[in-house]
């Protein structure tokens, strides 16, 4: 028998955060393995992403035993023209994990200093992890869209629930979403994500946002792999609520994620040009601005141009539209033309109706 479908949430809530269209974009620092094994560069890691004015940090929470296995068969070697063509699987997540004895403190320190801190679990045993630490969120990251259980198990813990959507058909969302919904995720998120790292900005196919966002009724955003800033605030423009970028302290050293990463000052720059693009999205209206009102008395309107004497036809050579806005609207020209002037009219007098005969 099929569970009842709760109804869906137009916003999400991440420690105390409202999320979603008409709210300040939510900024995730994706820590990845940027942290190199370091303890203290994760911690480095968290301190950057509060000074650049990230409201989150994102980790991953997985061993390399509990995403695949050690196997020397080809189907556990990467090739396809990634940036870690020819690793094994299980050595590339055992240099990439981060170590679950630091997560508690990470999520510590991160509050201490005003900062969410969340996880993409990987495996049960994850899920119930982070639910230990308290995590305000769970992350399904776009490689487990395919995972329903896993999904499922996340939705049943109540929180709200982030879905990056790397390479996944619109039917395979679906279903993510659906599966969600029934296991008892009120509070869903999605993420347009594009799973090439790094990601050309012709394949980003940002239009999918907006689309997204009206097939499923829910926040979207952008999980963003791409090099710069300029496509996450694109994505801005079109509607995204979340932006999670990659952060490392340095692309100098040599990491599996460095690649695609910003460093600090250029999260910064993103985050700012972010705060800039969402203020000037406004209303969706063609009125004026307040600090407009104040300019439309410099717009045309018909003035005098040449001194009229009273009984003179008012031709195009003495009444023409120039600026300021002082006059008659310009859409009265054809009526005014042939008119006679009532009185002795100076060059520079703006037009009015009671001069006219």
């Amino acid at each position: 028998m099929k569970s009842k479908i709760l109804p869906q949430a137009s916003k999400i809530h991440i420690g105390g955060r409202r999320i979603g269209p008409g709210e300040p974009v939510y900024i995730v620092a994706e820590m990845s393995a940027n942290h190199h094994q370091d303890y203290e560069e994760a911690v480095n890691i968290l301190r950057a992403a509060k000074d650049a004015g990230a409201d989150a940090v994102k980790i991953q929470t997985y061993t390399a035993d509990t995403i695949t296995l050690r196997s020397d068969k080809d189907f556990f070697r990467l090739s396809g023209g990634t940036l870690w063509d020819g690793r094994q699987l299980h050595d590339l997540y055992r240099e990439a994990y981060t170590p679950w004895e630091w997560q508690p403190r990470l999520k510590a320190i991160a509050e201490e200093i005003g900062l969410d801190l969340f996880s993409a679990a990987f495996d049960p045993t994850a899920v119930e992890f982070l639910e230990n630490m308290g995590v305000p969120v769970h992350k399904v990251a776009s490689f487990e869209i395919v995972d329903i259980p896993l999904i499922r198990c996340m939705a049943r813990t109540g929180k709200p629930l982030i879905i990056s959507t790397g390479m996944a058909s619109r039917e395979e969302i679906g279903e993510a979403v659906e599966a969600a919904r029934q296991s008892g995720a009120v509070e869903i998120a999605i993420l347009k994500c594009t799973s090439a790292y790094p990601a050309p900005p012709a394949e980003m196919n940002l239009l999918a946002i907006p689309d997204l966002a009206a097939a499923f009724e829910v926040p979207v955003g952008l999980s963003d792999h791409t090099l710069g800033i300029t496509v996450p605030v694109a994505g801005v423009t079109l509607g995204a609520c979340i932006v999670e970028k990659h952060l490392t302290m340095t692309r100098s050293k040599p990491g599996p994620d460095s690649a695609f990463s910003l460093e600090p000052h250029e999260f910064k720059y993103m985050v700012d040009a972010i705060r800039t693009a969402e203020k000037s999205l406004g209303r969706a209206d063609a009125l004026p601005s307040e600090r407009e009102l104040p300019m439309r008395s410099l717009r045309r309107s018909l003035f005098v141009v040449a001194d009229v004497k009273a009984g003179d036809l008012i031709t195009e050579r003495n009444v023409r539209s120039i600026r300021p806005g002082y006059g008659l609207h310009t859409r009265h020209m054809g009526e005014v033309i042939g008119r006679r002037a009532v009185r002795d009219l100076e060059k520079g007098t703006p037009l009015a109706w009671e001069m006219l005969t």
